[in-house]
């Protein structure tokens, strides 16, 4: 019993030798665990809100990124921000820890296209490859949006729409005609208090019956 309690008490004694003997070594990396960041980047103005572990290394870290910011991760350089936005330095050791780090939560991560080449792709929808249909064979679809208006006669497919504009203006016109010049009227608006007022002209413009002069 005594020896095995003096092999106990050797085997503690020499493993708090030992954590004395790395610990200048490991003073430098935080424990696992995992940090909030806000992620951004130069190719658009958005940021997103991501957690990692403080485990990975930066080569990691990156390759977690490219599905973030859209950047490959031999492209990226890492720019690391506190929570007021005080620069804390580059991630420019792939090997390294992102623990080894001083990363927070509430840190922001910047990350730069090294190539320049995708910059601003996101943010200009011109620059997107895309299908355009002409407009003659958009023209034959029976399924289209220009299909479904013209089967029913709706909008600029509607034969009789100029006809009905232009008797609406003659009858408009017809009625501001009328106006009696200098008489009193009232003034209503929609979620306005009306309005007395004088009728100083019976000229019709722009959906507008007379002119008035409020007091």
């Amino acid at each position: 019993m005594e020896a095995a309690a003096g092999g106990g008490a050797a085997n503690m004694e020499a493993a708090a030798v030992a954590g004395a003997a790395l610990g200048p070594l490991l003073s430098g990396v935080s424990a696992p665990g995992s940090v909030a960041l806000a992620v951004s980047s130069n190719l658009n103005v958005f940021r997103a809100q991501k957690r990692y572990s403080t485990g990975l290394t930066i080569a990691e870290l990156k390759c977690k990124l490219e599905l973030v910011v859209g950047i490959p991760a031999s492209l990226m350089e890492l720019q690391l921000f506190g929570a007021a936005e005080e620069p804390l330095g580059p991630l420019d050791r792939d090997e390294a820890l992102l623990g080894s780090f001083p990363v927070s939560d509430g840190c922001r991560l910047h990350v730069t296209d090294r190539s320049g080449s995708h910059a601003g792709l996101f943010e200009d929808p011109s620059q997107v490859p895309k299908y355009e249909i002409p407009d003659s064979d958009y023209d034959k679809r029976p399924e289209s949006l220009r299909s479904f208006l013209r089967q029913r006669g709706w909008g600029r497919f509607d034969a009789g729409l100029a006809q009905r504009r232009a008797a609406q203006q003659q009858q408009d016109e017809a009625m501001a005609a009328a106006l009696p010049l200098g008489a009193r009227c009232l003034v209503r608006v929609p979620g306005q208090p009306s309005k007395r007022g004088t009728i100083m002209t019976n000229r019709f413009q722009a959906g507008i019956l007379g002119g008035r002069a409020l007091r």
